[in-house]
């Protein structure tokens, strides 16, 4: 649901039937040069971009930086929250 042009109230009652029936909701509204925006997604997922870390092979480095995980910014992998 998208909704503007609205009193606090309504806006308010509308997004409670929203959250309480798992549809989401969106409001906002622009007042000459300032405005607002509110999302109540509710609980939803969402993938986030990470670099991957690159493994160490056991031998070829010694010391405390040989277990040190090391990132690899050239690649990356997807995490699901």
């Amino acid at each position: 649901v998208c909704l503007t042009c609205c009193s606090r109230e309504s806006m308010v009652r509308i997004n409670q039937i929203c959250h309480k029936n798992g549809v989401k909701f969106f409001t906002g509204d622009v007042f000459g040069y300032h405005g607002f925006t509110f999302a109540d997604l509710g609980v939803h997922e969402f993938i986030e971009e990470k670099p991957k870390v690159a493994k160490v092979s056991p031998g070829v480095e010694d010391g405390p930086e040989a277990k040190r995980a090391k990132l690899d910014p050239a690649e990356t992998t997807l995490v699901k929250k």
